[in-house]
């Protein structure tokens, strides 16, 4: 089960906490009312919103970073470096988001006894691939949500994976409308699945590691 930071069905909190694995995305908003349970929280390793993080005491000490047995770093470090100068030329207002905060994240887990996944290039890369079939607007990098989905659809594909609280709308640079288009794409694939009233009166399993 994938968790956004959007909002989240009604009576959709009891089958996230039922699910094998439960994803959850930087601060962990979706905490309460998308349920409690978090196996992983993945976060943006790169920029203010790692350097937030890391500075942040509640952060540090919210209940769903505290009980995550993992952190999945969504920007690999090498991939970030390689954008600075041409976004210092672009988007030269972002001067300070491939800042790398990588190795922070890792202490963070060795101090805490959690294991630290960084998400490869290769699957940024992928996901940069499978946005363009949709002709997406001018945009910076895809979203931490669809990282994440391309991660586990690599890595897991026995998987039956669930989304709950994307409702692909945000931060103006990540390319939102080309992202509901592939994961509507996904769906229809059978790959992917929402969370809503499909699943819960069907009975099907939301669950992430489910044998198809």
């Amino acid at each position: 089960m994938i968790v956004g930071n959007g909002d989240i069905e009604e009576g959709g909190a009891g089958i996230i906490d039922a699910a094998d694995i439960v994803i959850r995305f930087n601060d962990c908003r979706s905490y309460g009312a998308g349920g409690s349970r978090t196996d992983a929280v993945a976060v943006c390793n790169t920029g203010r919103p790692a350097k937030a993080m890391l500075g942040s005491r509640e952060w540090r000490a919210h209940p769903g970073v505290v009980s995550a047995g993992e952190i999945w770093s969504v920007r690999d470090p090498e991939k970030f470096a390689a954008m600075r100068a041409p976004l210092a030329v672009s988007h030269p207002e972002l001067d300070d988001f491939c800042d790398d905060y990588t190795a922070e994240f890792s202490a963070f887990c060795t101090d805490t006894g959690k294991r630290h996944v960084v998400i490869g290039k290769s699957i940024h890369d992928a996901v940069d691939a499978a946005i363009s079939a949709f002709d997406p607007q001018p945009y910076v990098v895809p979203s931490s949500g669809m990282i994440v989905i391309g991660e586990v659809l690599e890595r897991h594909d026995e998987a039956e994976v669930t989304l709950a609280g994307f409702g692909h709308v945000g931060w103006e640079w990540h390319p939102f409308a080309a992202e509901r288009q592939l994961v509507d794409r996904y769906i229809d694939e059978g790959r992917l699945r929402r969370l809503g009233t499909d699943i819960a009166a069907s009975g099907k399993s939301p669950y992430i590691l489910n044998k198809r």
